[in-house]
Order: structure tokens, then sequence, then C-alpha cells
């Protein structure tokens, strides 16, 4: 295990621990035997006007404390910052090499990624397709290898995390209507369910700093465009998910490395297209000013 990975270990122990959730011990890499001492956390001193964003909250992964907070614990619609509870519980159940055949169902969702019926894809292709460049069908071709429980198996997995501002009625997190969400959390939950995601499978939450992700079929290869380059030119990136719909609005969360050894989590929900970046941005660049 890398030291990222073992510091990501030792810091989402921290997170959950700090709250109050026994949750690590039901997930497959549980370090609950694990332990370590919180270190000192300084609180990021940033006035609410400075970000578009009606929410938004910074995590310390090694003191499992939040450095900053904005309108944090409100549930809002998650868009497509759901397709990391998705992959989560999918990931967690099934191999990455287990072979997908594309069906009807799986390409209703908005959004063309390419794929055709018929095909047949690896899991791991499927994830990587969705969580680099958010791919709507790829996603809901994942969530289907649960069988048609997915959804009762992510927010049970929800419940079981603690994630008590969370809810998802679809795997993707478009909007049903013009009123109802595909899946709802406030950015305290969504930050903690990215750290865990981050634990559990940081090989997948990571390439997402790529400019773009390829998958070779027989019929050809597919190449679809990340949808966080918008960060990639800032210091520390390790890995992101965004998401925009009417109702949502501009989401994203991200991990970065402040400097060697000390990592955060951000989330910001419910600001524009381009201000979630310049939202993030703000807040990142305010942190390893101030800490």
């Amino acid at each position: 295990m890398s030291t990222r990975a073992i510091t990501a270990v030792l810091a989402v122990v921290l997170i959950f621990g700090a709250f109050g959730v026994g949750v690590l011990a039901t997930t497959p890499h549980s370090p609950s035997s694990l332990a370590a001492t919180p270190t000192a956390a300084h609180t990021v001193v940033l006035e609410p006007a400075k970000l578009a964003a009606q929410a938004a909250i910074l995590y310390d992964l090694q003191s499992g404390q939040v450095l900053y907070q904005k309108e944090a614990y409100d549930p809002l619609p998650l868009a497509s910052v759901a397709k990391l509870m998705t992959a989560e519980v999918v990931l967690s159940r099934k191999s990455p090499d287990t072979p997908v055949e594309i069906t009807a169902a799986d390409i209703k969702p908005e959004g063309d990624s390419k794929l055709r019926v018929g095909q047949t894809l690896l899991l791991r292709d499927l994830i990587s397709l969705a969580l680099v460049a958010s791919s709507n069908d790829a996603i809901e071709a994942a969530a289907h290898t649960l069988g048609s429980n997915y959804l009762m198996v992510m927010n049970e997995t929800a419940q079981t995390l603690g994630l008590t501002k969370t809810r998802f009625y679809n795997a993707t997190g478009l909007d049903i209507d013009i009123q109802t969400a595909g899946a709802y959390g406030s950015a305290y939950d969504v930050t903690r369910l990215a750290a865990l995601l981050y634990l559990d499978h940081p090989d997948f939450f990571e390439l997402t700093t790529r400019s773009d992700i390829g998958i070779n079929l027989d019929g050809g290869e597919i190449v679809l465009p990340a949808t966080a380059v918008q960060l990639h030119s800032l210091p520390g990136f390790v890995a992101a998910k965004t998401g925009y719909t009417d109702l949502a609005g501009g989401n994203l969360v991200a991990v970065f490395d402040l400097e060697p050894g000390h990592t955060v989590v951000a989330a910001i929900l419910h600001s524009t297209r381009e201000g979630r970046f310049t939202d993030m941005k703000t807040l990142i660049e305010s942190a390893r000013i101030q800490l």
C-alpha cells in the first residue's frame, strides 16, 4: 500500500470516528484496528460572500476536523456527485473485471457517452467513464450489476455511514423532473462520502486527474473528455467529482494535498457551472495560505 493510501486509511478512521459513526467495520477495507492521534487544526477564515455556492465545506483528513463551512449541513440536490455513492457500492460488491453487457435501459439517461446496446465492457471501464467523464450511461450500467434493488443498497449504505441528509432516487443524480432531484445530500455528507471512496478505491478516484478517458472496444475506442480539467492546474490536486443540473446548479467535491502529508477534502454545492471551480480555487488557496 502506498504512503498516500496509508495516510488516507488513518485519516478516514479519524473522520468517521470523530463524528461517532462506527461505519468502517462494515466496509471492505475496514481499518478499525488502526489508531492515530489527531493533529491540531486551524480554522480557515473566509467570508461567505466570497463564494458563489450556497454551501461549502473543507475537511482536514488528518485530524477529521471541519476547517471551514458555509451552510454545510443543509440537504441540496447532488447532481452527478451522486455517482460517488454508486461507484462505492458497486466496487465494494463486484470485481472491477466483471464483464457488463450494455442494455437499452442503460443508455436511457440524458447524455450520449457513445455506448451502444450489446457492447460488453468491464466494470472498471464503466466506473472510469463515470468518474472521469461523468458518463450517465456508464454509471447506470454499473448500477444495474447490483440488480433491481441497487437504490435500496445505495440508501442503506448512506444510512449505515451516518449520512443523515443523503437520499438517492437514481444512480446518476440527474433531475427527475423540474421539482425533484435524483439525489440529495449536504456538503458535510458529500465530503465524508468522497473521503470513503478515496480510502477504498483511490486508483479509480485518482483517474480524475486525467484530461480524458479512453476505453478500447472491439468496435473501436471511446474517448471522452474529463469534467474536472479546470482543477488540474491547481497545485496538489488529487481527485474530484463534478455535478451540474438545473436544480443542483454547479457542484464539485475535490481532494487536495495542501502540502505533502496534509490532505483535505472540499465540497462546493449549488454554485454555477463555472463558479464551482472558482469557488473551489478560492477555498483551497485560502486554506493553503492560512494553514
